[in-house]
């Protein structure tokens, strides 16, 4: 299956307040694509963000997190606070401090209802009844090297697939495995987009038949 993805370059969006519906308006999108928008600039778009040195950034994690766990190797040169937020593992709350501009970037707000605040948009603009709105952000996998794309807030899609009761290639049922249609996708968007300074904080995937739309 031929993946169809469109890197879309931006102006800046600057901390600690940017509105991004100018760059949502001038996104070119057909019915059936598939939106993936870092989290960075919908946190910047709803102002959620500190002004380094107006708080402790370990003050701030403990304050964004929903468990926290601090940690510090045995040299000491290297701090790490491991914490659950949203419901996802993530170091430091997903606080970020790059391509910040000397401000603390938390996680969005009400992810999910601001996807689907989007999709509603971008829907009635372009007259289509199928789309995809997905946040991402850049993690770390425990015991792995690197960071990697995931999903924080969704609209439009169905992530899971449900293939338990289905057998395998010798007729065993399958018991517990639900198949993650939207990671996948969303770590290859994260990939196009860049870490550092490429100015890619959307990227969209066209036509993809590999996952079913919803209403919600």
């Amino acid at each position: 299956m031929k993946l169809d993805f469109t890197p879309v370059k931006t102006r800046i969006i600057r901390p600690p307040k940017d509105d991004i519906y100018d760059i949502i308006d001038s996104l070119v999108v057909q019915d059936g694509d598939i939106i993936f928008i870092t989290s960075k600039i919908l946190s910047i778009h709803q102002g959620h963000t500190v002004k380094i040195g107006e708080m402790q950034k370990e003050e701030l994690i403990q304050k964004e997190a929903d468990r926290y766990l601090a940690y510090e190797n045995k040299t000491g040169d290297f701090h790490v606070n491991l914490t659950v937020t949203q419901n996802v593992l993530i170091p430091a709350a997903g606080i970020d401090e790059s391509n910040a501009d000397g401000y603390y970037v938390m996680w969005p707000t009400s992810i999910d209802a601001l996807c689907q605040e989007i999709r509603q948009y971008l829907m009635k603009k372009h007259n289509i009844k199928r789309l995809g709105v997905i946040a991402t952000d850049s993690h770390t996998t425990p015991l792995r090297w690197g960071v990697t794309g995931i999903t924080i807030g969704l609209a439009g899609v169905e992530p899971l697939k449900d293939i338990r009761g289905r057998p395998d290639l010798f007729g065993r049922n399958m018991h517990i495995t639900k198949v993650n249609l939207i990671d996948p996708l969303t770590s290859m968007a994260v990939l196009l987009m860049g870490e550092s300074n490429e100015c890619t904080p959307i990227v969209i995937l066209h036509d993809y038949q590999g996952i079913p739309f919803s209403d919600s």
